[in-house]
């Protein structure tokens, strides 16, 4: 038997207040001028578009001719995105010292993709799949204000590209260098709070219940879910001690499917996300409150928390889909090999089949 050797975020700082040492964690990090003088080559600050004229955007420790770009992820990320961003650096600057995402998962995972492309070539669409980057991207930097996606410390970036969603997953996508500041998600608007921290719990109840499970994602898996009823079941209203804890719980929950995997909720959920546009969190939140066949336990709790909370799940969101819409979702969804191996074993297709696959979204 074979066992993964699997990449891990190069550096972390934790803590509240550790965004005030970003300046002096990048410094080391910054190319010089070369010999004919001149600005040296910038660090390029990708912000979620939430914060542009607040607080947080005048902290970016900003030097020289380094660049601030709010992105847009109304919409998760896709690849024509991450090559107009790639392109449009290699010509003002030729080469960026490196990449510094601020933001939630999307633009997490938007940071890395342009760091990777800044030093292969092609399309970002070429390299959807497993091991399929051939060169280290330039230096990157993630600072999550969204707790639960796990982007944070993930080996992939989920994109969406032409044919599919998948995300680049390779050794060369983990990000150098981490940032979990709690500070930053204090501000982050109660639903999408919600639906993150759901996506780290969903990580868990997929990765503590598949084929993949091993004690290295168990230890993780089992920490995060803990940190996930603390936050979602046992507390009464939302604290300081909350995003401290949700913020913990994503890396742990990041961790424990780095070496495992997801299961059918994600499986299901990119499908949606591919034709309709659905974010990754509520996404995952849609397809898990119909998931009591594959996961009773989890999504009975699951159910609990939404109510705790009073949050709204959106119901009937395929009615009226064509045929070629439910083919389309089930293409992409079926893409998705090692996801539907951990959850249901190797023999996965001949349980899960097109038409099985099509009954359950059409429950959604």
């Amino acid at each position: 038997m074979a066992f993964r050797n699997f990449k891990m975020v190069g550096y972390v700082i934790y803590g509240r207040g550790s965004f005030n040492q970003l300046d002096e964690i990048i410094a080391p990090q910054r190319k010089p001028a070369r010999s004919g003088g001149g600005a040296g080559a910038p660090m390029v600050f990708l912000v979620d578009h939430f914060f542009e004229g607040k607080a947080l955007a005048s902290r970016v420790p900003v030097r020289g001719n380094d660049k601030i770009i709010f992105v847009d992820v109304t919409y998760e990320p896709k690849t024509t995105y991450v090559d107009s961003l790639a392109s449009q650096l290699k010509e003002e600057f030729g080469t960026v010292s490196g990449i510094i995402g601020i933001g939630g998962g999307s633009t997490l995972d938007l940071a890395k993709a342009v760091s990777l492309m800044m030093n292969n070539p092609g399309s970002s669409a070429d390299y959807q799949g497993w091991d399929l980057v051939k060169n280290p991207g330039v230096y990157k930097a993630g600072i999550p204000t969204l707790s639960g996606t796990g982007a944070e410390v993930s080996r992939t970036t989920v994109l969406t590209g032409p044919t599919k969603k998948l995300g680049m997953n390779s050794d060369f996508t983990p990000f150098d260098q981490i940032v979990l500041d709690p500070e930053l998600t204090a501000d982050a608007p109660a639903n999408q709070r919600f639906y993150t921290g759901m996506d780290c719990y969903i990580h868990c109840i997929e990765s503590l219940t598949g084929t993949f499970l091993n004690e290295f994602s168990k230890s993780y898996g089992e920490k995060a879910l803990q940190l996930c009823r603390d936050v979602y079941v046992t507390k009464d209203g939302w604290d300081a001690d909350s995003d401290d804890k949700l913020m913990m719980a994503s890396y742990a929950g990041g961790m424990s499917i780095a070496y495992s995997q997801v299961g059918v909720a994600h499986a299901i959920s990119y499908g949606l996300s591919y034709l309709l546009g659905t974010k990754h969190g509520i996404g995952n939140c849609i397809v898990f409150d119909k998931l009591e066949e594959f996961y009773p336990e989890g999504v009975k709790e699951f159910k609990y928390m939404v109510a705790k909370n009073n949050i709204d799940i959106p119901q009937n969101i395929c009615a009226g889909l064509s045929d070629y819409d439910f083919n389309k979702m089930i293409d992409v969804s079926m893409g998705l090999k090692p996801l539907w191996e951990n959850a249901l074993g190797p023999d996965w297709e001949k349980q899960m089949t097109r038409e099985r696959l099509r009954a359950l979204y059409e429950l959604l």
